[in-house]
């Protein structure tokens, strides 16, 4: 009598099946991966950004608020001599020079003189680029906003931050009031 002996194991057929199921499941899993490490940046992006406008509009709203450049003679009377406050850089009288945020000599010394300011890589004070920032721009809007608290509208300057990273943008607002309109601080 001769028994056959079956043989156990897989078939080709059986090994084919699960090695097309097992690479679908792998794959599946390297896509998800794949679109999460893609966009586990973007927090740092948002991050980097929300520091960098937190910053320039904590700058912006440490200047003075005055009816008069804060240069002029008489600023304390609220009577401008030469120089009454406008919305972006003053031209300093005594040199024609426009002021800027990195010149010492003329640097901005109120709230509105960053009206329309704009940087791409972020600067530090002494204009020397931060590491790492080249690829943000920023950008500040000032405008009288007075209004909006049923008060004069130029004693309320509302400041607009805006922050871009590539095709991520961040705006940051913040509102400085004019407490006394003729003290210099």
């Amino acid at each position: 009598m001769c028994t056959i002996k079956r043989q156990a194991g897989v078939s080709l057929i059986e090994l084919i099946i699960f090695i097309i199921i097992v690479s679908t499941a792998v794959a599946g899993v390297l896509s998800v991966m794949n679109i999460t490490t893609q966009h586990s940046a973007d927090p740092m992006l948002r991050k980097q950004a929300q520091a960098i406008a937190e910053s320039l509009l904590e700058e912006v709203e440490l200047q003075p608020f005055t009816t008069c450049d804060p240069n002029d003679a008489t600023a304390s009377t609220g009577t401008c001599t030469t120089t009454p406050e406008a919305m972006g850089p003053d031209v300093n009288p005594d040199t024609g020079v426009t002021e800027t945020r990195y010149d010492t000599a003329n640097q901005f010394d109120n709230v509105n003189d960053y009206n329309g300011f704009t940087m791409a890589g972020i600067n530090d004070i002494t204009n020397t680029p931060v590491g790492g920032l080249s690829g943000y721009t920023a950008s500040v809007a000032i405008t009288q906003d007075g209004g909006s608290f049923t008060i004069a509208a130029d004693a309320v300057l509302r400041i607009d931050v805006t922050v871009t990273a590539g095709s991520e943008s961040l705006t940051l607002t913040g509102y400085r009031f004019r407490y006394a309109p003729n003290a210099v601080p």
